[in-house]
């Protein structure tokens, strides 16, 4: 299939690497072209100068971009250079707004836009385990599907247009609780006097067991913020996720503390850490209590 991508930031690169190496032609699009140029060097794909080039005769296009100003630009410069038919797959993280919208515009020119942000970070884009909740067209995503499986473990429709990004809001919600009460948890372990790691031992084959527990707890307990995606970008998510609220009139007391308590580790230069460094957090409250 001819394919257009666009956006090969730390997401991005990755997924449209396993497109090339499963044998599509993939023209990438970035707007740092430097970069755009290194991936295709590095896999043996194609870059172009432009979105209106990389959309050029594509049967799919896909974007992994930033925020809904992003696809809102890339969408609108793709869709007159397209194949009839064309299917737009957006894996990046906006409102279900901004997807109804691009969904409209696509349908006026005899095109398909599926809403599909993705869950598993960089880790699972490297190693094409990504799990993508999609909204849109059910003809249309099966369509693709079999593309999409270069670089994702599971798909999954979820309803009209905006459905998808419903969904990723679910996922931001689950895990904003869970991150903050782990942070607490690790904390109080560590006022009480307990060893951590035996503390883990003792409850993670429980009923506390989780994937984030698996894979942070330890971490978070010697301090190490390193791991994708930034608190910068949760910060954006579970803004959509409260405007979304304020919409819909759901009751989101925990996720809109949980915001807050990323604004204050911004406030430390926390900015770039990962979403695990709630517990830093709570760590400077003690030192300067």
């Amino acid at each position: 299939m001819k394919i257009g991508f666009a956006g090969l930031g730390v997401m991005g690169a990755p997924m449209a690497r396993h497109l090339v190496q499963a044998g599509h032609v993939v023209t990438g699009f970035n707007r740092s072209r430097d970069k755009a140029g290194a991936w295709a060097e590095a896999t043996g794909g194609r870059f172009a100068a432009t979105v209106a080039e990389a959309a050029d005769g594509a049967d799919l296009f896909i974007l992994c971009v930033g925020d809904d100003a992003d696809v809102r630009q890339v969408t609108v410069g793709a869709l007159p250079h397209l194949a009839d038919g064309a299917v737009i797959v957006d894996h990046t993280t906006t409102s279900a707004r901004v997807a109804r919208e691009m969904a409209a515009l696509a349908a006026t020119q005899g095109r398909s836009f599926i809403d599909a942000p993705v869950s598993g970070g960089q880790a699972g884009a490297e190693n094409g385990q990504l799990s993508v909740m999609a909204g849109g067209e059910a003809a249309a995503l099966a369509r693709v599907e079999p593309v999409l499986a270069a670089y994702s473990k599971a798909v999954r429709h979820m309803g009209p247009s905006g459905s998808g990004q419903l969904t990723k809001m679910v996922n931001q919600i689950a895990i904003a609780g869970i991150v903050q009460g782990l942070a607490e948890a690790i904390h109080f372990a560590e006022v009480a006097g307990l060893d951590a790691d035996a503390a883990y031992d003792a409850i993670s084959r429980g009923a506390a067991q989780s994937w984030q527990m698996d894979n942070r707890w330890k971490t978070m307990a010697e301090g190490r913020f390193d791991f994708g995606f930034a608190v910068d970008w949760m910060r954006k998510d579970l803004g959509l996720v409260l405007d979304e609220a304020r919409t819909n009139g759901a009751h989101l007391a925990l996720t809109a503390l949980v915001d807050q308590f990323y604004s204050e580790v911004q406030a430390m230069g926390g900015s770039r850490w990962d979403t695990s460094s709630l517990a830093a957090r709570l760590r400077d409250r003690t030192k300067r209590a």
